[in-house]
């Protein structure tokens, strides 16, 4: 049983902070992503978790317990790095009960540790054989053996699945999450690619510049974004962002965008007239009915059909837009199109700060 309980967390390098007094929960069991853009502080946060990068303030507690100075070793966490880190001079058998032997176990329960785990990823066949011998997978494969080996109460792993090919990062996700949640042990997941975060997590926390933007479970961030750095991070091709203010047309409430205007839902807590930033998930557009008084121009520069959709790339208003439309349109043969979405799917931005008021 493992949770962990952040708070006020910081980390300065001389007179330079990069993270900025976090605070976080994660329950016991669960699979936390940590991601962000390049330099946002993931990796950091991650190493300072497993005391690889010492505290400069705050505190970080294991089933409360203050950890700030335990010696990694000591902290009953084990890391599975994203350049395997094998030692290429030992076998996959011995890599994997390298941390036993150090603690002095006994060589016969090693070898059942070591074949048990095997077993559990398919790689009994290849237990004598050295890194090199292996594949990308397989070594990572031995990577997260040698860390099950341990018997840890929190895994962290750091981008494991970067220097794989985009097929086997599909198979490895599927094997990780499937494993973690059979092992029903917590783990920590840094990494900058959001399909994995949405596919694998229970929750995931966006960090931005060393501060978090928002924590919650996949569909939470996607269907809700707390801002327009979320909005725009998580999806893809991401949320289409357009300038409007907010009117009331007939008894409802609409955005305009230019001269054209669609309709929002009344539950938006906005002065009328203000000026907003109105976001539209590609997904979400909807070819508007003939007559409708709603609905914007679509200038249509390219047509992608891909089987199940149709990509629509064009501008509306001058501004780039994407759109993902079940209907199959002929390349060449349209110039522009009505774009219309459901209230419900039309969100809502504050101009200023660009905080979420739908």
């Amino acid at each position: 049983m493992a949770n962990l309980a952040i708070s006020g967390l910081k980390k300065k390098y001389g007179n330079v902070e990069v993270i900025h007094g976090l605070d976080l929960r994660i329950e016991d069991g669960e699979f936390v992503s940590l991601i962000g853009e390049s330099g946002c502080g993931k990796s950091t946060l991650l190493r300072m978790i497993a005391g690889l990068e010492d505290i400069t303030d705050g505190t970080i507690a294991l089933n409360g317990s203050v950890i700030n100075d335990v010696e990694p070793k000591d902290r009953d966490m084990a890391m599975v790095f994203q350049n395997y880190a094998l030692y290429p001079h030992l076998s996959v058998a011995e890599n994997m009960g390298f941390s036993l032997r150090l603690r002095k176990v006994d060589k016969a329960e090693i070898r059942k540790a070591v074949s048990d785990v095997a077993e559990m990823l398919n790689l009994t066949p290849y237990l004598d054989r050295l890194p090199k011998a292996l594949s990308g997978g397989q070594r990572q494969r031995v990577a997260m053996g040698r860390a099950i080996v341990r018997r840890p109460k929190v895994f962290l792993f750091d981008e494991p699945l970067s220097n794989l090919d985009a097929k086997l990062r599909v198979q490895m996700r599927v094997e990780i999450r499937a494993l973690q949640r059979r092992l029903a042990t917590t783990s920590i997941y840094v990494t900058h690619d959001q399909m994995e975060a949405m596919t694998m997590s229970d929750r995931i926390v966006i960090l931005n510049k060393g501060r978090i933007e928002q924590v919650g479970s996949p569909l939470d961030l996607y269907d809700r974004p707390a801002n327009l750095f979320v909005a725009t991070f998580i999806g893809s091709p991401s949320m289409n962002l357009l300038d409007g203010t907010i009117e009331r047309e007939g008894g409802r409430s609409v955005a305009r965008i230019g001269a054209s205007q669609v309709r929002v839902s009344e539950a938006i807590n906005v002065t009328e007239g203000q000026p907003v930033v109105v976001g539209i998930r590609p997904e979400h557009w909807q070819l508007a009915e003939a007559g409708s008084d709603t609905g914007l121009p679509f200038d249509v520069d390219a047509i992608e059909p891909t089987g199940a959709e149709t990509h629509v790339y064009g501008k509306v208003n001058d501004r780039p837009v994407a759109v993902a439309l079940r209907e199959r349109l002929q390349a060449g043969g349209t110039e522009r199109l009505t774009l219309t979405a459901s209230p419900d799917k039309v969100h809502i931005f504050r101009k200023s700060d660009g905080a979420r008021l739908s």
